[in-house]
This record gives C-alpha cells, sequence and structure tokens, in this order.
C-alpha cells in the first residue's frame, strides 16, 4: 500500500471534518490525515483507492485538491 499527497485548501478543523465525512466513505478514518500546518494543507492517504476517487471526494466536499 502506497501513501498517496495531496494538496487542499481546507483552512480549519471545519473543513477537516467536511473533507473527513466524504474521505470516510471510501476509506477507514484511520487511513487518511490532513495537516493544516503546511503550506499545502497536505492530506496523506495510506489507504488502496485510486488518487482521482480521493480527489473526488474532497471535490464533492467543496474543496480543490491535486496530487502531489
Amino acid at each position: 500500500m502506497a501513501t498517496m499527497k495531496f494538496s487542499t485548501n481546507a483552512k480549519c478543523g471545519g473543513c477537516v471534518a467536511r473533507i473527513g465525512e466524504k474521505l470516510n466513505g471510501i476509506m477507514k478514518s484511520d487511513e487518511w490525515n490532513i495537516d493544516l500546518n503546511t503550506p499545502e494543507k497536505q492530506l496523506t492517504v495510506t489507504a488502496d483507492v485510486k488518487p482521482e476517487a480521493v480527489i473526488a471526494a474532497v471535490e464533492s466536499a467543496g474543496f480543490k485538491s491535486k496530487q502531489l
């Protein structure tokens, strides 16, 4: 299982919670993390999912994302 990293435009814990609702639909909650302290607001995923699915989940929550 590879670790994937994505940039997001999440700004706060509420943003992370909204994104998390979508991500938890495609993976376990312990398979992703968003670090708001990085300039890219980096989302790290350690699940067996396609990068496109992660981006689609983040975008369906109303946020931007791209793979790093």
